[in-house]
């Protein structure tokens, strides 16, 4: 049977390179070498150092690449590393456009890192098609988005972003990091890059980073594995076998994720405890058509603002079972500050022009049983009521 007629539950565990025919083993080995014997001068077995390549590597990019319906897979020792890749194809006097809500990391190495380079790029609210019309200019290289994005979970079109990049000459790169090819493939949809971090959904057990960038391009392909290379934030062996395992479950997994927070999300909007709950799984939830268009779902990721009658400080020191935590994606369920967790890069007049207020709360669902879950979200609030 063919890997292209294969169903996404199968290829996640069937994709890339399916176990190893040297010795039978069902599960790919870790390499863990660093050079490999050469058979004479210019001659080797294909690999020659292992931040160029290594098996268990090369294994699973064959696999994301799978994944997202694309030809080439690369991976990285971080999400963070990825992304520095991908931006390191762009020169001095290039812009980016990007979405008005991304990873603070992101924004991050563009303003204090690639800013410094000459690099620089133009915030705008990408779900609003004419805006990011509007914003390209001859400078303009790439238009950057995340959806859902990170922390507000706006939903952008993507085949629609994908097709005005096609009209002007313009890469379109997708962070698909909160839904993860199981319910979204940007590259089926027009994009031309895709980024991960492979450290959330992918991995999934809060246990190993790692980064992802799939593109169809060979052109496209062959400057990033250069720059790959000879920047060598690489996903060392043994990190890469985790993230293969992880990726085996990923399909259980988020089938429990999802299933969690659509019931959460439903929950937190009739309890009369939050002003606003952003999640595009609600039919409420102003990208809700879109996301069911080019999506399998909804993901397990929201955010919600606590009323005013309670003090958020509170409510994440009476949590119980819910994490304090940075990070998103694994197995347990996480909550985080944005406004001073992970968007505190971002200046404080750029978070409450889109929403990232004080009061504003990052839920990641977890697998747990979801009553249990629900059950601490209510003693939490209430036990954080003003007096």
């Amino acid at each position: 049977m063919s890997k292209e007629t294969l169903n996404i539950n199968s290829l996640l565990i069937h994709g890339g390179i399916d176990g190893d025919e040297t010795t039978g083993a069902v599960n790919v080995p870790v390499y863990q070498t660093s050079t490999y014997k050469q058979d004479g001068l210019g001659k080797n077995r294909g690999w020659e150092y292992s931040r160029t390549g290594n098996p268990t590597r090369a294994a699973l990019e064959k696999l994301i690449a799978d994944l997202e319906k694309g030809q080439y897979g690369l991976a990285f020792a971080s999400g963070l590393a990825a992304i520095n890749t991908v931006l390191s194809l762009f020169k001095s006097g290039d812009k980016l456009i990007v979405s008005d809500n991304i990873y603070g990391g992101t924004f991050r190495i563009l303003d204090n890192v690639f800013k410094n380079f000459g690099i620089t790029y133009k915030i705008v609210n990408t779900s609003d098609l004419a805006a990011v019309e509007a914003a390209i200019d001859d400078d303009v290289k790439a238009i950057y988005i995340e959806t859902p994005a990170n922390p507000l979970l706006t939903i952008t079109d993507i085949e629609a972003v994908s097709n005005i990049g096609k009209k002007h000459g313009k890469l379109v790169i997708v962070d698909n990091t909160f839904l993860t090819p199981y319910l979204q493939r940007p590259i089926e949809l027009g994009a031309d890059i895709v980024i991960h971090s492979g450290t959330k959904y992918l991995g999934g057990h809060s246990d190993t980073i790692s980064g992802f960038v799939v593109v169809n391009d060979k052109a496209l392909a062959d400057r990033l594995y250069y720059l790959q290379n000879a920047i060598g934030g690489v996903l060392a062996p043994w990190d890469s076998f985790l993230i293969i395992r992880g990726i085996k479950t990923l399909g259980v997994r988020m089938d429990r994720h999802v299933a969690n927070a659509n019931k959460i999300a439903k929950w937190l909007s009739d309890s009369g405890y939050v002003s606003k709950v952003y999640y595009p799984g609600l039919e409420s939830d102003p990208g809700y058509e879109i996301q069911k268009k080019q999506a399998d779902g909804a993901g397990a990721m929201i955010s919600f603002v606590l009323d005013e009658k309670y003090d958020y400080k509170r409510f994440f020191e009476q949590l119980q079972l819910i994490t304090l935590a940075e990070s998103l994606g694994g197995v347990e369920s996480l909550v985080c500050h944005p406004a001073s967790m992970t968007h505190a890069a971002i200046p404080a007049d750029i978070r409450k022009e889109v929403g990232i207020v004080d009061e504003l709360i990052r839920l990641s669902v977890g697998i747990e049983d979801v009553d249990d879950l629900i059950a601490d979200l209510k003693q939490a609030i209430l036990n954080s009521a003003k007096a």
